[in-house]
């Protein structure tokens, strides 16, 4: 069951779409999640959230961004974890609603597993690294996370607004 408003949801998923793709095509294309996107994505919980949340659910929220950031930099300071990666989970998890969070790990294992098993595929086509000859992440060794992280959140927006409370 999911506890986000599917209304709620449908207004989040309309704004951070764009922000999301761009994120997931900026750290194949470049190894890198722009600070801007990170801001972006902030900015529109901030503005479209207080118009689509009760003020003390937008508020709690804030919280998420917070113990995400957290533990994204410990993860980045042990090497696990790039630091894009770990803003831009942190700018996604006000959005996730707690009563969720169970659902949207799994959904973010399975998308992660997802794109790495097609960004290893699409890397090994030979036709592919020819048309984009330029992109970091197909001589890198690590993963471009920002590839799961950004359809987790539009996948775990897309089923809020379809069976959300």
């Amino acid at each position: 069951m999911l506890t986000q408003s599917a209304q709620a949801a449908l207004w989040f998923l309309i704004f951070a779409t764009p922000v999301s793709l761009y994120v997931a095509w900026s750290d194949v294309k470049a190894m890198r999640i722009p600070n801007i996107a990170v801001l972006a994505l902030m900015a529109i919980y901030a503005v479209v959230g207080i118009l689509v949340l009760p003020l003390q659910v937008w508020a709690w929220a804030w919280l998420h961004f917070v113990v995400v950031l957290v533990i994204g930099f410990v993860l980045n300071m042990t090497g696990s974890f790039g630091a894009g990666d770990a803003k831009f989970a942190a700018a996604m998890a006000p959005f996730i609603a707690l009563g969720d969070l169970r659902l949207f790990l799994v959904l973010l294992s399975a998308v992660t597993i997802a794109a790495l098993i097609m960004h290893r595929t699409m890397r090994a086509i030979p036709a592919v690294r020819n048309a984009t000859p330029d992109w970091a992440s197909w001589q890198r060794r690590e993963f471009p996370f920002g590839l799961a992280l950004g359809p987790a959140l539009i996948f775990y927006l897309v089923l809020a607004a379809i069976y959300g409370s």
